[in-house]
């Protein structure tokens, strides 16, 4: 990735974030030296997190979105016109004020249905019972800053008390060919806690290996039977990756991520 300059860097109380441009990925973001978002493909990450949970939900008027200080999942779940309320749960107030000023998917920061709060996801989530319907964890790497305590069972049970009778849930669960144990280990994880849990695939060109890996979870819908192709197929919002077909595909795993959750 050729560098083509540097427009911001800092070490907050949490970690190093570097903002810069380069000439074939555009703008970029990252956390300790590891790729956040790039103006190239960013809407395949953001889109895969936030759509599948969110058209799987029949009417989701109030989400969580833990982590995702960038904002590129809270322009997404705001475009669904039935959202009255989606909180950004970012621990770092030093990423939102740089996304601010330097990211596009900062878009939506100041819409009147959007919340930001800075507070560690973990004791934020658990503060609520019965009160989302969508729940994103838009984390980073478990190895990188404070990525780490949202992979943990206590967080996602946290979680789960947190959602409605019907809610979902969804997060990112790291890369399959380079760091299958992560996946493993989250997978295993929330299957404890939800009775409905499904791995689902998505391309990432700026993440390590290029394949990524999201879990889904419920308290009951199952993300293929129940989903309905007509709710994506009448949505009006622009959608670069995502759509009706792709939702679909995206839970048919390869042999070889099959075998990293096998028997779990």
């Amino acid at each position: 990735m050729l560098v083509d300059r540097f427009l911001h860097t800092e070490r907050s109380q949490y970690q190093r974030i570097d903002i810069f441009d380069t000439y074939r990925y555009g703008r970029v973001f990252a956390l300790d030296g590891i790729i956040m978002t790039t103006d190239l493909d960013e809407f395949m990450y953001h889109e895969m997190l936030v759509h599948v949970p969110m058209f799987l939900h029949p009417n989701p008027k109030r989400v969580l979105i833990i982590g995702g200080g960038d904002g590129g999942s809270l322009r997404e779940v705001l475009k669904h016109d039935t959202v009255e309320e989606a909180i950004l749960c970012e621990i770092d107030p030093k990423v939102i004020e740089a996304a601010r000023k330097y990211l596009n998917t900062s878009v939506e920061f100041d819409n009147p249905r959007a919340k930001i709060v800075n507070e560690n996801g973990v004791e934020f989530v658990a503060k609520f019972k019965d009160s989302f319907d969508v729940i994103i964890v838009d984390s980073t790497d478990p190895t990188a800053g404070e990525g780490g305590h949202l992979f943990t069972e206590k967080f996602y049970q946290a979680c789960y008390e947190a959602l409605t009778e019907n809610g979902v849930f969804s997060a990112e669960t790291e890369s399959p060919v380079l760091d299958p144990s992560w996946v493993k280990l989250a997978y295993k994880r929330i299957k404890k806690v939800f009775p409905v849990t499904r791995l689902y695939l998505g391309f990432m060109s700026s993440y390590p290996s290029g394949c990524w890996s999201y879990t889904f979870a419920s308290k009951g819908a199952d993300p293929v039977e129940d989903f309905d192709p007509q709710k994506v197929e009448n949505f009006r919002k622009e959608l670069k990756y995502y759509n009706s077909d792709v939702h679909k595909a995206a839970f048919a795993l390869p042999n070889f991520v099959r075998e990293i959750i096998r028997n779990l």
